[in-house]
């Protein structure tokens, strides 16, 4: 890991469920299309399901008016994953690969803590060193732009994170 810091962005929710139950939902990557805006769910194409090394392939899509006036994919595309922390019932991570199959530093995190009503679930995202893609995306901007772009891309991730939570609070407390 670098010692850089693109940004880093996290919102919590209390669950009504005890953390191992939680920690199982939110560890099936397969049913992240549940709860995400923008994946709409996939498979694990390597390695044992939500352990340390395994790859999920998502099925991702993104509205055209998402960060409309920066040059981000839009519609439907395909994302690698490398699981890289797997604490039951407490730490899930996973990595999003470059083109040549190798984890960066953009790094998706639900970390669960026990409280007395059930469990605190926080999801995190952080990018150390910019991404392949992120390369890509600053490529022909100037500082301001990059600066304005990373603002506005921090508040998308983070409205996203809550709708997230939002949701798997709803289905998690539905079916306990």
């Amino acid at each position: 890991m670098s010692s850089t810091e693109t940004f880093r962005v996290d919102v919590t929710t209390d669950v009504r469920a005890d953390p191992a139950t939680v920690f199982a939902y939110v560890s099936d990557l397969t049913r992240s299309g549940e709860w995400s805006p923008e994946c709409r769910g996939g498979e694990w194409t390597s390695g044992d399901p939500a352990t340390v090394g395994s790859v999920f392939t998502a099925r991702n899509h993104r509205e055209p008016e998402v960060v409309a006036w920066a040059p981000v994919v839009r519609g439907g595309w395909t994302t690698a994953c490398e699981v890289v922390e797997a604490v039951p019932p407490r730490v899930f991570s996973w990595a999003m690969r470059d083109s040549g199959g190798r984890a960066q530093e953009s790094v998706w995190s639900f970390t669960v803590a026990p409280t007395a009503e059930g469990s605190a679930l926080t999801h995190a995202f952080w990018m150390g060193e910019p991404t392949e893609g992120m390369r890509g995306i600053l490529a022909d901007m100037n500082d301001d732009e990059v600066k304005r772009f990373l603002v506005d891309w921090a508040d998308k991730i983070q409205g996203d994170m809550r709708q997230s939570l939002a949701r798997i609070k709803s289905q998690v407390e539905s079916a306990s």
